[in-house]
């Protein structure tokens, strides 16, 4: 015979909002990590990196074709 049990007690767990407070404070503990990596990485960036690509010149515009009649 098959036993009827309520599905709040077949459930495994409680509902619980400890879990939902730790993935929330994980997040901000990610988020900050985040932002200070950021800041630390602004902050060792060298302002005339070595090496790089050069940087593109806008290109000199050719002189217009004299206009035959």
């Amino acid at each position: 015979m098959t036993k009827i049990i309520d599905k709040n007690k077949a459930r495994q767990g409680r509902s619980g909002w400890q879990v939902l407070v730790v993935l929330v404070c994980a997040l901000i503990l990610a988020l900050v990590v985040w932002w200070g990596v950021g800041m630390f990485g602004s902050a060792i960036e060298p302002e005339n990196p070595v090496g790089g690509a050069p940087a593109e010149q806008p290109a000199e515009e050719a002189p217009a074709a004299p206009q035959t009649q």
